[in-house]
């Protein structure tokens, strides 16, 4: 039985704004008995701001990671991925998004340091951060890139190679510092964490 992954990602944005949460990404995989539903949240633009002007000045085990950028916290604790995996198992089971629901599991957390990064908001917002990136076709000889994205506009991004080490081909065709890739040719890319 086939159900649309567009529906359960508008139902799950939606519970998500109730909570004052974004959705960041969602994943189905599995086949069978073993199928999971993968839900990644983080607290919305506001209640991240509330976190970073608390956050900042707590000390103790209240106080943020040292050396993480405040932007890349989720802010998601247990009980909000409790309380949304709740009310979004609820709505797919009694709107049967998912056909054979007895049959999935849920699983709800945060994107984590090394979250995925899809969205052009998520390439403006992440600006300055390191990041690991494949292209659907290659750039300069090459499709696995790694550095520091320093600017996104219309549509491009530019990585600083010598923010980090390159490998491989990337190594070998370092000749120079950044690359200009555009968004459409991205195929997938994540923040690389810096601890």
């Amino acid at each position: 039985m086939a159900f649309e992954l567009d529906t359960i990602r508008a139902t799950a944005e939606r519970i998500a704004r109730s909570h004052h949460l974004d959705l960041v990404d969602i994943e189905f995989q599995g086949g069978a008995k073993h199928r999971a539903l993968r839900v990644f949240i983080e607290k919305d633009a506001a209640e991240r701001a509330k976190l970073a002007a608390t956050g900042a000045a707590s000390e103790g085990e209240n106080a943020l990671p040292s050396g993480v950028p405040v932007e890349q916290l989720s802010g998601v604790t247990h009980e909000d991925c409790a309380r949304f995996a709740q009310d979004l198992g609820t709505v797919l089971d009694v709107e049967d998004l998912i056909p054979g629901s007895a049959e999935y599991t849920l699983e709800v957390s945060s994107p984590g340091l090394e979250r995925k990064l899809h969205k052009p908001e998520d390439f403006a917002r992440f600006t300055g951060s390191l990041v690991k990136l494949q292209t659907f076709s290659p750039v300069s000889n090459n499709r696995h890139w790694q550095g520091r994205l320093t600017k996104f506009r219309d549509n491009t991004l530019t990585l600083d190679l010598s923010a980090i080490k390159q490998k491989g081909k990337a190594k070998k065709n370092q000749t120079e510092q950044t690359v200009d890739i555009a968004l459409s040719n991205v195929e997938k890319a994540n923040l690389v964490a810096e601890i």
